[in-house]
């Protein structure tokens, strides 16, 4: 079994949390038992969470050997560059070695997603913009190390695909079989 789900932003990508004061975790979405999230997606991202129980099937999604492209739609602070982009495309170097280069390119217009809560600041003095960004690693936080190395840190994350996988209009909270 293959679940898509649009994990909403502050969900933990689990279904337990010890936390004090707990965190919002998958345990409220009524998922079908059994299933685990094939790999990660930071609790203050958003979109494309895929769960399995399958466990052979999680590895080959994650696995880095196996270079699965997740797509992000990412808003930055500041109107990127040609050569901020050329620098995500070419990979960044970040504390934990260089990264793989990504495919980036800007969305414009801005896309429509659903609204977030709480909403992202804003501030008029400060533009912001839009990317889509595919990357083939899955290191921690990694598009937003990526962004913030180039001088345009991230102010909303969704990721939209993963592998053949697309959010689609799936809506915050909800899910379909694959």
């Amino acid at each position: 079994m293959l679940i898509a789900f649009n994990k909403p932003f502050n969900v933990l990508c689990q279904f337990t949390d010890r936390s004090e004061p707990p965190r919002r975790t998958l345990a409220e979405f009524g998922l079908p038992p059994r299933v685990y999230a094939a790999g990660r997606l930071d609790y203050d991202s958003e979109g494309l969470l895929l769960l399995t129980d399958d466990g052979a099937l999680a590895n080959r999604l994650t696995d880095p050997r196996h270079k699965q492209p997740k797509t992000y739609w990412v808003q930055v602070e500041g109107a990127p560059t040609d050569e901020q982009l050329d620098r995500l495309r070419r990979g960044v170097a970040l504390n934990d070695g260089p990264t793989r280069p990504a495919r980036v390119e800007p969305l414009e217009p801005a896309p429509t997603l659903w609204p977030r809560d709480p909403p992202v600041r804003f501030r008029k003095s400060v533009p912001d913009a839009w990317l889509s960004m595919t990357i083939t690693e899955g290191r921690n936080r990694q598009v937003r190390r990526m962004t913030a190395a180039v001088g345009l840190p991230t102010l909303r994350l969704v990721r939209v695909a993963m592998g053949d996988a697309r959010l689609g209009e799936l809506a915050p909270g909800a899910w379909r079989a694959l």
